[in-house]
């Protein structure tokens, strides 16, 4: 670590722990609906209140980040990071969302699977924002997320190719896709976290 002679503001550390422990805790709610018996209602409200909690951490971020004469990381860094976790938030909150408005039925096994990866991509960005501070042991992280985003894309695949394939009637096809494409996109933003991390570490090795 380059070393430094300038005091530098540590709030944003506990600020980016919250948010990542924010982001696992929502896509542990949108794993409920996996189960065809669930709440989907209840569940949509409880990603609701998640990314209302997302919002504020990352208002919190961008006030510090604006009143903080020395930061930890690059301006641009820090406000890079904080978007890429609250569109996390907002991708799971988005579907979820749908699911219970456009009244999606049974999710297709391959959607279940893209929800499992995007729950093991969460919690290892959960724990790499917990040790932001010391930037210490990260690659693995993002080459974990990074891998984690490549076999979500090959499961998006495979399921538009599934829900293209006549299986489906049209407008359950319709649906269907659009669940799926927001998935896909918080699979993406949370790469899009692995990259800010990287990019951090990198300047501050």
């Amino acid at each position: 670590m380059a070393f430094r002679i300038t005091p530098r503001d540590t709030a944003f550390y506990d600020m980016f722990t919250e948010a990542g422990r924010n982001v696992a805790e929502a896509v542990d709610v949108l794993t409920g609906l996996v189960d065809p018996n669930a709440n989907r209602e209840a569940i949509a409200k409880a990603l609701r209140e998640h990314e209302h909690t997302g919002d504020a951490i990352t208002h919190r971020i961008i006030r510090q980040l604006n009143t903080s004469f020395v930061t930890p990381f690059d301006r641009e860094d820090i406000h890079r990071l904080a978007s890429a976790l609250d569109d996390v938030v907002d991708e799971v909150e988005a579907a979820a969302d749908f699911i219970v408005l456009a009244d999606v039925g049974r999710l297709p096994p391959l959607m279940v699977e893209q929800i499992h990866l995007l729950q093991r991509s969460a919690h290892e960005t959960a724990e790499a924002m917990s040790r932001l501070k010391t930037l210490r042991d990260l690659e693995p992280y993002w080459i974990e997320v990074n891998r984690l985003e490549n076999e979500a894309d090959r499961v998006h695949r495979k399921l538009l190719s599934k829900l293209f394939s006549g299986d489906y009637d049209a407008l359950t096809m319709v649906k269907l896709r659009e669940v799926a494409d927001g998935m896909e996109d918080a699979a993406d933003a949370l790469e899009h976290v692995a990259h800010a991390v990287e990019s951090i570490a990198v300047k501050e090795s």
